[in-house]
């Protein structure tokens, strides 16, 4: 993860994104080190970014500036919104008081984890 200034511009940190994921282990073999696909608004439609993404073997979903809302790409954004929301139930994350980054991010890990232990005590 990294963490930026508030009044950065987010398609700034597009690329290196990919970058920091770890790897995933699943099925026998290596462990997968990037996406298959990386979707994304209009804010990031831009054929220099398409390009950079499919050099590192990522397949962009960008929805299209002056098109009409048809690419369905909102599903996927839903997803992100919400839990963007869940983390601002936080009143400690709501508003960055913190000036170190790493006490910042230690209340992002708390925060998820509340938020996991919530939902897994619906399930039960």
């Amino acid at each position: 993860m990294s963490l930026t200034g508030g009044n950065r511009n987010d398609v700034t940190q597009l690329i290196p994104l990919p970058d920091k994921i770890p790897a995933v282990s699943g099925a026998a073999g290596r462990p997968r080190r990037r996406p298959d696909m990386l979707f994304a608004d209009r804010d990031y439609d831009h054929d220099k970014y398409r390009r950079l993404l499919w050099k590192r073997g990522i397949r962009p979903a960008i929805a299209q500036r002056g098109q009409p809302h048809g690419s369905r790409l909102g599903i996927f954004r839903w997803v992100v919104e919400r839990t963007i929301s869940w983390l601002h139930g936080f009143r400690r994350l709501r508003i960055r008081w913190e000036r170190r980054d790493d006490i910042h991010e230690a209340f992002l890990g708390l925060a998820t984890c509340l938020i996991t232990h919530r939902h897994v005590q619906r399930l039960c």
